[in-house]
């Protein structure tokens, strides 16, 4: 085991040793290679010192100097990238670039802080594309003389792609199509021009092989490719941050770019405001970025009918109108940061599978849109002033339903108004089923309000309340009857002593024992009797409150007929009445039967209340305790009344 251990030890050496030395042998042959072609342009004493910092191009440092000329960013067997290039040091540049020709190992030239003239500029650019340099990059050039016309050589090239960016004409005055058909006629895939303050590009003067085309933040306008259709292999056009205004112009622009596939029109001034405005758009597009646009509702009468995925966000977008657009094709959508107060339906995007729509005015989200929208995989709807209310929980239950596909929940769901809940998570947000369903909601108020009045309808029944009310109201109009007829009279003056309330069925008992003992016995006492005393031409009613109120006490002779008697429930409201109005004790209960409570209505619950509480008489069966009786009844009624002469009643000479 330990030999096997060694062996493998020194087989792992060996690779090693073979890897470093081969690595060394390449750098070497590299460096020897670029020095002796670099010599041969200077002379062989070593008077000009400049040949000594030539090999400082090529060692690993990251940044060095060799005296006043260019400095070294990166310097690597396939990258080179160097600064500060001007008029002084660019023909030795361009003899350095020379013998880089095709078949070597550098593909990467970066140059930074370029400050030539037009002539020099082109040397280097001419010089590039016939070396083996594949990716040139241009940082901050500042073009010093006249612009002039030029005969680019653009044959047998390795280029593939160009990128310039801040570049400064200093040159006010010069043809403009000299410069840009240097560009434009390019036979390479990839050309990016940014932040150089490009206001044209023109067409290419034959079919063009560009795929790629960067035109990042200029001033470039709808003037641009227009009626071009030379550009038949191009697939990405990069025209963000320019002057853009029309997007159907900027349609029309593509219309004959036959392979287009992705167009990023982002952060121009575009708007498509008049309806009758046609669109035409290359039907190759698929991927289509308008965003931070000036773009409102009627953008989707002008888009591509083939796009894929589409990107508006932070426009002027209100709402998407059923049946506007058409986009059989689109699946990812972006209306981020708009004005939109609802979710989009997908009546026009059937095949609609990411969808976000955060940052917009979206205060209840319609519940059935995952219904509308089948295929969606991803809704993200986050970041909106969300009102927690009812309404908010059919949304709050499709989250749940949905299995995951919100994206940022829950996190970037809060609840906005109410004030009480601002800053409340959907998650934690929620109402009662009885509070949100208004069907529900009603049933059960409705369903309580039956039984509450069948409840206070029972009540009333159980408890005569009808018949109290009405009584009430006969006694208060004959009140009010009473003081109309006669407002002078304030005070009722007593002329009975006692008012009979019986049952017709025990008025013999009342007419042979009770007024005899009464009336005949010692002292006059006046009873009130209906048969005698009742005004004819009166109501009933009024007739027994006047009797009651004209007498000093109310007899109720009460037996089983008694509490049959509806006239006798009558007129034991009114006394009871007068009990509690005058705070006087004028009841004089007689039992003249036993009653068991159960033969006792429910409505003569007063009755129930004055026997359980107050003493009654009871009428004796023998005659040995009538006289007592008689004694105790004429007590309770003893009072001396005022005659019609002016004597009191019970007074003598």
């Amino acid at each position: 085991m330990t030999q096997n251990m060694r062996s493998l030890r020194n087989f792992f050496l060996y690779k090693c040793l073979f890897a470093l030395t081969f690595w060394n042998h390449i750098r070497l042959s590299v460096e020897n290679e670029l020095f002796t072609s670099a010599s041969n342009d200077f002379p062989e004493d070593g008077s000009d010192k400049k040949i000594k910092s030539l090999p400082l191009l090529y060692t690993n440092s990251k940044q060095s100097k060799a005296n006043v000329d260019w400095v070294v960013i990166q310097n690597t067997t396939e990258s080179l990238s160097l600064s500060e290039i001007t008029n002084d040091n660019v023909k030795k540049l361009v003899a350095l670039l020379s013998n880089f020709r095709q078949g070597s190992r550098l593909q990467n030239l970066t140059l930074t802080n370029v400050s030539v003239d037009w002539n020099a500029l082109i040397e280097i650019f001419q010089t590039v594309w016939h070396s083996s340099i594949e990716y040139f990059n241009l940082n901050s050039v500042t073009q010093l003389s006249d612009i002039e016309s030029y005969v680019f050589d653009y044959s047998g090239t390795s280029m593939k792609a160009l990128t310039i960016k801040n570049v400064l004409i200093t040159d006010l005055y010069f043809s403009q199509n000299d410069l840009y058909k240097i560009f434009a006629d390019m036979n390479i895939a990839a050309l990016t021009i940014a932040e150089s303050d490009l206001i044209h590009m023109l067409c290419p003067s034959s079919d063009s092989p560009f795929r790629y085309l960067n035109f990042l933040k200029n001033d470039l306008t709808d003037l641009l490719f227009q009626k071009c259709d030379k550009l038949i292999q191009l697939e990405t056009l990069i025209l963000q941050k320019n002057k853009f205004e029309s997007l159907s112009k900027v349609s029309f622009m593509t219309s004959r770019m036959k392979s287009l596939k992705y167009l990023d029109m982002s952060n121009n001034l575009l708007s498509h405001d008049a309806a009758d405005v046609q669109c035409r758009w290359a039907e190759s597009l698929t991927e289509l970025d308008l965003s931070s646009n000036q773009l409102t509702d009627s953008v989707f009468e002008c888009l591509p009918v083939n796009i894929k995925k589409l990107d508006l966000h932070n426009n002027q977008i209100t709402s998407v109108a059923k049946g506007m657009a058409e986009l059989k094709s689109l699946k990812e959508l972006n209306l981020a940061s708009n004005r939109l107060a609802d979710l989009p339906g997908c009546s026009g995007f059937t095949s609609l599978e990411f969808l976000n729509i955060e940052m917009n005015l979206i205060l209840t989200p319609s519940a059935d849109f995952f219904q509308s929208c089948p295929r969606v995989r991803e809704l993200q709807a986050g970041h909106n002033p969300f009102k927690c209310s009812c309404e908010l929980q059919d949304f709050i239950r499709l989250e749940r339903q949905s299995g995951g596909k919100l994206f940022g929940w829950p996190a970037a769901y809060v609840c906005e108004y109410p004030e009480d809940l601002r800053g409340t998570q959907l998650k934690d947000f929620h109402l009662t089923e009885l509070a949100c369903n208004t069907t529900l909601l009603l049933v059960t108020a409705l369903l309580l309000t039956l039984v509450l009045v069948a409840v206070v309808a029972f009540v009333c029944i159980y408890l005569d309340v009808p018949w109290y009310v009405r009584m009430t109201w006969q006694w208060t109009q004959t009140k009010r009857r009473a003081w109309h007829n006669h407002p002078e009279e304030q005070e009722t003056v007593l002329q009975f002593h006692a008012f009979i309330s019986y049952s017709e069925r025990d008025s013999l008992w009342v007419k042979n024992e009770l007024i005899p003992n009464l009336e005949k016995g010692e002292g006059c006492v006046q009873l009130c009797q209906h048969e005698r005393n009742f005004i004819p031409g009166k109501s009933i009613v009024e007739n027994i409150i006047n009797c009651i109120e004209k007498s000093y006490k109310s007899i109720f002779v009460l037996s089983p007929n008694f509490v049959q008697s509806e006239w006798c429930h009558y007129e034991l409201y009114f006394a009871h009445h007068k009990l509690f109005s005058e705070n006087s004790n004028s009841l004089i209960l007689i039992l003249l039967e036993p009653i068991t409570p159960c033969i006792i209505p429910a409505r003569y619950h007063k009755l129930k209340a004055l026997m359980a509480k107050r003493t009654y008489l009871e009428w004796p069966k023998e005659r040995s305790k009538r006289a007592l009786f008689w004694a105790n009844l004429r007590a309770a009624i003893s009072i001396n009344l005022p005659m019609a002469d002016g004597e009191r009643c019970g007074e003598t000479d």
